[in-house]
């Protein structure tokens, strides 16, 4: 199987990017590993494409569980040329509300586990010189408003272990892209796949709005998956792989809107940041 192009390890592979990912990549004539909690989705894709598709129970949480699953791809595969740190789901949720427990977990998805599988896998790219890691995070990797402190706390973080991986794997020949998606049809949206904390009545107007723009919005997002995965296989494949991509014109938008309040801010304050160093002789 590692005969057919390149091997991609997909997690989440099941729906949304996982799945447009997968689908993008067998087309093209690679191989795809695709983890999922539920494999059975995948069904239809390995009955199309029998000898380069193959579907691996995984709960990115279990720590164990991914020493084992990467240890066994690597045996039987050799390598993975292509990591793609899929799996995730939303919440929503004011800062109070959110439980350390929720909080917890949400890193222990959106981050720990990603961190411990691209550990996992990172030492055969380096040895042979060359390897990709995506990690999708989303532009709430950058900014956040009410109801998405938690989500975007977990995005933020996985967005600066990514960013100093890359600076120091890029000798090696190793890419790291960081991708940041705005509303896309995905079904992070659907009934039962988004979390909801337990709401207090101090923040009803203020988060209530986000809570029913994720309970209304499944089918309604501007973003199609199958143009991000192509999106994200032209910047893996350019000469100068960006370390971020931003996917959709709304996520362009929240991101240009925050980079110059960032700018904004920062230059208003210039004269008191600058005020805090020693006075030079």
């Amino acid at each position: 199987m590692t005969e057919n192009g390149k091997v991609w390890l997909v997690t989440g592979a099941s729906s949304g990017f996982g799945r447009a990912i997968a689908e993008a990549a067998v087309a093209a004539g690679d191989t795809v590993i695709g983890t999922a909690r539920r494999t059975g989705a995948l069904d239809d894709l390995i009955a199309a494409y029998p000898d380069r598709v193959e579907a691996i129970g995984l709960d990115v949480t279990d720590g164990g569980r991914i020493d084992a699953v990467a240890a066994d791809v690597l045996s039987r595969y050799g390598r993975v040329d292509v990591l793609v740190n899929n799996a995730g789901r939303t919440q929503v949720g004011a800062f109070e509300e959110t439980t350390d427990r929720e909080l917890r977990d949400l890193f222990e998805l959106h981050v720990f586990g990603p961190a411990r599988l691209t550990r996992a896998l990172l030492p055969q790219m380096r040895e042979r010189g060359g390897g990709s890691i995506v990690n999708i995070s989303s532009f709430g990797g950058q900014l956040s408003f009410a109801g998405f402190s938690a989500y975007s706390a977990t995005k933020a973080a996985l967005e600066q272990l990514s960013e100093g991986l890359a600076d120091e794997v890029a000798p090696f020949g190793i890419k790291v892209l960081i991708v940041e998606p705005g509303a896309f049809r995905t079904g992070l949206f659907a009934k039962g796949a988004a979390y909801f904390s337990e709401e207090h009545p101090a923040y009803a107007e203020k988060v209530g709005a986000t809570r029913r723009l994720v309970e209304n919005g499944e089918g309604t997002q501007p973003g199609d998956p199958a143009k991000a995965a192509a999106a994200i296989r032209l910047a893996l494949a350019a000469e100068n792989t960006p370390l971020r991509l931003a996917l959709g014109g709304d996520a362009v938008d929240f991101l240009t809107g925050h980079l110059d309040s960032v700018r904004a801010e920062l230059a208003a304050w210039e004269h008191v940041s600058r005020g805090t160093d020693f006075d030079t002789p």
